[in-house]
């Protein structure tokens, strides 16, 4: 199981809607995963246990575990190419 951190400026609104997307992603393919959704302030203490971070929120730090821009699911562009991105890492 994948454990992925879903992280936004405050996470509330906009990690809510990633999260629901990569839930949705990871029934369709069959994919257990657990899903913290978290601040982006909140990251560091994972970094020992997750295996992803998708956020929507802008990150300069370097993670252990690849990191993943998820703003195009508020913009609307470019969501495809984001959830292959988020499926390939999960797939790993």
């Amino acid at each position: 199981m994948k454990k992925v951190l879903v992280a936004c400026g405050a996470g509330i609104a906009t990690s809510t809607v990633v999260n629901s997307a990569i839930e949705e992603m990871a029934k369709e393919n069959n994919i257990k995963v657990d899903l913290v959704q978290i601040k982006i302030a909140e990251v560091g203490s994972y970094v020992d246990s997750a295996d992803l971070l998708v956020t929507t929120a802008m990150t300069k730090k370097e993670y252990p575990f690849p990191v993943i821009n998820a703003r195009s699911f508020l913009t609307g562009i470019g969501v495809e190419d984001t959830k292959k991105q988020i499926l390939d890492e999960l797939q790993k």
